[in-house]
């Protein structure tokens, strides 16, 4: 007799190999110098894997991975914040207009011709 598959098996389980291998995807894309450390990339992959493996970990009673997990959240998320919010920053900065044009860069034109 075998027992039906459970809903670890069936959901929880196959998302923490999601996040496994986006973690690893991550990391291999960084160490191959594809994606850099400090973009957003990174950071949301590292921060999705670790969440989707803390769940795993957290549902089987693996606490030490769970914790280390939860730790690696924080970074990213942190990580996440600081990102965007510098994205913002830059994107709302005022652009300089001059309101002058120096002399030198003036041409006449002549409209009779």
């Amino acid at each position: 007799m075998s027992a039906s598959p459970s809903l670890v098996d069936m959901v929880v389980t196959p998302l923490g190999w999601v996040g496994a291998i986006a973690a690893v995807t991550a990391y291999a894309m960084v160490t191959r110098g594809r994606w850099s450390g400090d973009s957003l990339r990174f950071q949301l992959t590292n921060f999705v894997g670790a969440g989707l493996m803390c769940l795993v970990a957290a549902v089987n009673g693996v606490w030490p991975s769970a914790v280390a997990n939860v730790v690696w959240i924080v970074i990213g998320g942190q990580a996440i914040v600081v990102l965007v919010k510098a994205r913002r920053r830059r994107a709302t900065q005022a652009v300089v207009v001059p309101l002058e044009v120096p002399a030198a860069q003036v041409r006449s034109v002549d409209l009779a011709a």
